[in-house]
């Protein structure tokens, strides 16, 4: 064997041995449905890294299968948490009672969603009771040496295992149960930061700043009463007394955010967030040959797709009939991903499909517009591809979504409740035809590329850095161990004014009683 021979196999075995080292073991704890997507992408790119992946499933999971390439699966024997058919026949209903306006219909409704929202909870704790009593399991988790939990902390499941197993805890995150992951660990002034699903700005009137601090504390008091006594019993049974939940979610040393200051408000922050917004984005493929042959049969006029996401398989038959008729009155082609009933009204123009390649199509150099229900991987898909919206905004989070590309004019909503063919035809054609709404997008689409790192390249290094370092203390501040008086400086400001009240106090009493012993001099004066 020559020299030279013996230097490449030196360089490859030093190659090998560097990459085992860098290595790491990962737990993940994910949520179920939509949520899973995204934290398949960071499974796949810390697969691709050559880390160890471990997925924490329940035995009926919806969309998190047991078997894998990427990751190995522990399965726990009872149902998933987010029930599919509760899920999909709850926002039917909700459509439908937007469409008819119908208050008592809605609480009714609503009092189901909570009563489901309290059996989902219900259903958490017995997961993790299950988890943690088992010995057998928990010796395998902890023999399993893994460097860090990765967690979505939608459900707070995740969150109470990774600090059961006393691992640094790394979160994907853009929602934590109870609100917006923000308001738990960085400072959110009211006067211009707003409450989610307010479908406010940063730019707020008197009256709107009043609605953001009444809603805030009407939410806060719906945690404290709903989710605190749940959250705080379960960690009494893992834990013991005096350990709060929220402390444990706030002393997470990474939260890898779904969100950035493109899509978002620009607010104050926290050293350990890290901002991976689009990190689900890519450049598009080509498509099937069949799509591509429709697509290009559109001519000049391009494209117009429309996908209302996972949950979302039909509308409201005279809704789909509108929409179909008003699609049928463009010249541009149409793709829609619908699995509800054929519209009467559907026109030659549009193509219905059971699922389409979105990433790809929003890509393609003849796509005009998106016409979406509004959830967070669509509008960050539109703003990546540069493609303007036409948004429903139907539920959750999704109004919210489209509010804020509405403001920066990349967007236009349409209202399910007062949609017809007319009102869903003039909107259509107002992002087509105004420039405006492409050129924003465009310049959104310019400034989410313009950073020194790829999103997803971002956070795979920081959870790689906190697998180097055990952990991320030194970003993570300690307020939140603070009483609440003393985290707002209530305690310091009452001080300081006691002891201003008191200088004033003594400096009153100095100067009456010289003044009045002046007057007593003053008068044995007369006298004499």
């Amino acid at each position: 064997m020559n020299e030279s021979t013996v230097l490449t196999w030196a360089l490859v075995l030093t190659s090998l041995m560097v990459a085992s080292i860098k290595a790491g073991n990962i737990l993940v704890v994910p949520v179920d449905g939509s949520h899973w997507i995204n934290m398949k992408v960071l499974i796949e790119a810390l697969h691709a890294k050559g880390h160890k992946i471990t997925v924490i499933r329940a035995a009926e999971s919806w969309y998190i299968t047991e078997k894998s390439p990427l990751y190995t699966s522990i399965t726990i024997p009872m149902p998933g948490l987010l029930d599919e058919e509760f899920m999909k026949g709850y926002i039917n209903r909700l459509l439908e009672i937007r469409r008819e306006g119908s208050m008592f219909a809605r609480l009714i409704l609503e009092k189901e969603m909570w009563e489901k929202a309290g059996e989902m909870l219900e259903k958490e704790k017995k997961l993790v009771m299950r988890i943690v009593e088992d010995k057998k399991l928990v010796k395998s988790l902890n023999d399993a040496k893994y460097d860090l939990c990765l967690v979505d902390p939608a459900f707070l499941s995740g969150v109470i295992i990774g600090h059961f197993l006393q691992l640094p805890l790394v979160f994907n995150v853009r929602w934590i149960a109870g609100g917006e992951g923000h308001f738990a660990i960085a400072p959110s002034p009211l006067s211009y930061v707003p409450v989610p699903m307010l479908e406010l700005s940063d730019r707020m009137t008197f009256f709107q700043r009043v609605f953001n601090g009444v809603m805030y504390t009407v939410l806060n008091l719906q945690v404290k009463y709903f989710l605190d006594p749940t959250y705080n019993a379960l960690c009494d049974r893992v834990f013991g007394p005096g350990v709060n939940y929220y402390e444990i979610v706030q002393g997470a040393d990474l939260w890898l955010f779904r969100s950035d200051f493109v899509f978002d408000f620009p607010r104050p922050t926290m050293p350990n967030i890290v901002y991976m917004s689009g990190f689900q984005c890519k450049p598009s493929k080509s498509l099937p040959r069949d799509l591509e042959d429709f697509v290009q049969s559109s001519g000049e006029h391009g494209v117009i797709i429309m996908s209302l996401g996972t949950l979302i398989e039909q509308l409201p038959r005279d809704v789909a009939d509108a929409v179909a008729e008003a699609f049928a009155e463009l010249p541009q082609k149409v793709i829609w991903r619908y699995k509800g009933e054929r519209p009467s009204t559907l026109g030659n123009n549009t193509l219905l499909v059971d699922w389409m390649p979105q990433n790809d199509l929003l890509g393609h150099p003849k796509t005009r517009a998106f016409v979406a229900h509004g959830g967070t991987n669509g509008v960050q898909e539109a703003i990546y591809h540069g493609v303007p919206l036409v948004g429903f905004g139907l539920i959750w989070d999704q109004p919210d979504n489209l509010s804020k590309m509405k403001v920066r004019g990349a967007a236009k909503m349409v209202d399910i409740a007062t949609l017809d063919k007319n009102s869903f035809l003039q909107t259509v054609k107002e992002v087509l035809h105004d420039p405006s709404y492409r050129e924003n997008m465009q310049r959104l689409s310019r400034l989410h590329k313009d950073v020194p790192v790829k999103p997803l390249d971002n956070a795979v290094f920081w959870i790689e850095h906190v697998m180097r370092h055990g952990g991320a203390p030194h970003l993570r501040t300690e307020s939140y161990k603070m009483p609440w008086y003393s985290y707002h400086s209530v305690d310091v400001l009452l001080f300081l004014l006691s002891v201003v009240s008191l200088i004033v106090f003594i400096t009153y009493r100095v100067i009456r009683y010289c003044c009045c012993r002046l007057c007593m001099r003053r008068k044995t004066t007369k006298r004499e």
